[in-house]
């Protein structure tokens, strides 16, 4: 929820009441975006830290040339650019990197995107789709073939018999949380009011997108100035209702082995000091979802690491026997609940506090719709001198320490000159690196290593977007996380499956001057998938990087592909690493250093991280010749006994 003010803007009157301003549709975007705030807890910050843009005939006349021009009146007038310009080289990488810097914000501050019609505008469907799924605001502003048809079928239009108002834009429309089309000029201020609705609302936030047709967008109209007028956008902390509050706290009181699973909300609502100070009191241990890990630090006393399929032992020991369940500000996703099958106590009842009212429904129990640090706040006062036992909190030591050892054991090399695996180089990487430091990630076997592994020492110096799980967000992700915070460096962990994806972004970095660190490592295929491969009865096909034999197959011979020659195509330094003495070299070189590295690392995908203890549901075929599949149906059968409904049972 939002609140808005606006502040008086001066300009000269014409005839009307209202003095105007003459702008095409593009300048007043441009005008518009560089005047909006947002509030929250008395810190007043612009909204948007500028334009990501790729300029083709779409948008080129149009946005193009109002950030052309505001670029130029700025250095003109030796001030800022109202909205400053960031050139990428892929559309879809583009969303990433303004996703990526507004969850460093706490999703206070974002980016808008444009791209011409067509294909660039198409590219940027995944970047919506991760943006919305993961609840994390950006701004796209597609362009769009012409409103007055003067030129149909106009290059890269999509035509469609049935329908003449079809365009290739339509298909944002499922993947954003808000979604216009400007025809006119005079259609502008409530698109644009509509779209930062969404975008300042914790709840409704995600991808907005007003596609622009692009001969509207160099359409001059006369615009009211109060369009233009500084606007502030309120950030609301939702309460939560007293007697949601004392329900929960009934429940909670009733419990001798809670857990609580902290998600993303715990962070973006920088509840982080009050859900220490609630678990150091009463005891009640913590797991992390993906989102929602360094909601406390690894060595906290209550922290029991990650929860479900890429959790720890500790956290899913815990979830195993919880006879209560404390969701706060997570979204319960299949991962952190281990396909359902994570929190098997038959008398488990839940707790769910949430700001989304969607959230707080999942797997039943007691809703609690407010704001995270709210709700945590007023959960303690309720509670009162509520505490686990002492044999329970024993019990949270016991099995957090084992998995410390075990994750010690893991990173551990009896000899730095040999080569390294996967476990040894996240040790490295995570011991080297500073406490801020901020690990990325997106896909790959690497992000539930990361899960499981990454000891985490500063709420937001973990940052692997799990929700859509993109392969290629990884070095456009690292990018808008280091703009966000410069006086970070920034740990970009990459697999060479999603190195190839997107890794031309890697310009962009040396264009911007943007410093980040990769650790890029080559595993010759799909590591993860490979495994997951593996465990469903299917040998590992299609999942590695190899040259077609001569039966047809690809299980030839590896192929020579050099990932560190052409990252240092890219204008990054680059680094070749062969063991753990090598590795701490570059990492010390690579912090040193004022510009961005990649640290090419070969290691071995067969060596896995210690295992969770849990389980992912992926259906395995039901009939099959292959003795792999028949003995991996068995097992995934023995797994679907025990998972769990989507409710419980009612009157919690």
């Amino acid at each position: 929820m939002t609140v808005v003010s606006t502040a008086p803007i001066s300009a000269s009157k014409n005839d009307n009441a209202e003095p105007t301003v003459h702008l095409t549709v593009s300048q007043a975007v441009v005008k518009f975006l560089a005047n909006q705030f947002v509030e929250r807890d008395g810190v007043r910050a612009k909204f948007f830290a500028g334009a990501f843009g790729i300029f083709g005939h779409g948008n080129v006349a149009g946005l193009g040339q109002a950030l052309l021009q505001a670029e130029i009146d700025s250095v003109e007038a030796g001030t800022e650019p109202e909205l400053p310009y960031v050139l990428g080289r892929n559309e879809q990488a583009m969303v990433h990197s303004a996703v990526a810097y507004a969850r460093q914000k706490d999703r206070l501050q974002t980016w808008a995107v444009t791209a011409s019609v067509g294909p660039g505008s198409t590219n940027m469907l995944t970047g919506a789709a991760l943006a919305t799924i993961n609840r994390l605001p950006v701004l796209l502003l597609p362009a769009d073939t012409f409103a007055t048809r003067a030129s149909a079928p106009v290059l890269q239009e999509l035509e469609l018999p049935s329908s003449g108002d079809v365009t290739v834009n339509d298909a944002f429309k499922p993947l954003s949380r808000y979604f216009d089309r400007v025809w006119r000029p005079e259609q502008l201020p409530s698109a644009l009011l509509g779209a930062m609705r969404v975008l300042t609302d914790p709840v409704e936030t995600g991808a907005a997108t007003v596609a622009i047709p692009q001969d509207v967008q160099a359409e001059a109209f006369d615009w009211p100035t109060s369009l233009f007028a500084p606007r502030t956008w309120h950030v609301a902390r939702p309460v939560p209702e007293k007697s949601a509050v004392e329900r929960a706290a009934d429940v909670i009181r009733g419990a001798r082995k809670p857990l609580i699973v902290a998600g993303g909300g715990v962070i973006y609502s920088r509840a982080t000091d009050a859900l220490a100070s609630f678990c150091a009191t009463t005891g009640i241990p913590v797991g992390q979802s993906q989102a929602g890990k360094g909601s406390l630090p690894y060595d906290h006393p209550q922290s029991v690491g990650a929860v479900g399929s890429t959790g720890t032992t500790a956290a899913n020991a815990l979830a195993t026997e919880a006879d209560v369940v404390i969701g706060i500000g997570t979204r319960y996703s299949d991962f952190t609940t281990a396909s359902r099958t994570a929190f098997t106590n038959p008398d488990v009842k839940f707790v769910n506090i949430n700001v989304a009212s969607i959230d707080s429904v999942k797997q039943g129990g007691v809703s609690v719709v407010a704001d995270a640090r709210e709700s945590i706040d007023a959960l303690a006062e309720a509670l009162g001198d509520f505490t686990v036992s002492d044999g329970y909190r024993g019990r949270v030591t016991e099995l957090a320490q084992h998995w410390d050892d075990t994750v010690t054991s893991v990173y551990a090399i009896e000899d730095s000159s040999a080569p390294l695996n996967q476990n040894q180089v996240i040790g490295l990487a995570n011991s080297l690196s500073d406490p801020r430091d901020v690990v990325v990630c997106a896909a790959g076997s690497m992000p539930g290593d990361l899960h499981k592994l990454w000891r985490t020492r500063d709420v937001k110096g973990y940052h692997v977007e799990y929700g859509f799980s993109c392969m290629g967000y990884e070095v456009a992700g690292g990018i808008g996380a280091k703009m966000a915070e410069p006086d970070r460096d920034v740990f970009i962990m990459v697999g060479d499956g999603s190195y190839l994806m997107m890794a031309t972004e890697l310009v962009t970095a040396v264009q911007e001057g943007v410093k980040v660190i990769m650790i890029l490592v080559q595993n010759h295929g799909f590591a993860s998938i490979g495994s997951l491969s593996e465990s469903l009865g299917s040998q590992r096909f299609g999942t590695d990087y190899r040259y077609r034999s001569d039966d047809g197959r690809l299980d030839g011979g590896i192929l020579p592909v050099d990932l560190a020659a052409n990252a240092a195509s890219l204008g990054v330094d680059v680094v070749r690493v062969n063991n753990g003495n090598e590795f701490t070299d570059a990492v010390k070189a690579a912090k040193a250093s004022e510009t961005s590295t990649v640290i090419h690392v070969e290691t071995d995908p067969l060596i896995a991280a210690p295992d969770s203890e849990s389980w992912w549901d992926v259906p395995v075929s039901a009939t099959s010749t292959l003795e792999s599949t028949k003995t991996a149906y068995e097992t995934y059968q023995k797994w679907k006994k025990i998972q769990r409904p989507f409710l419980r049972p009612s009157g919690q």
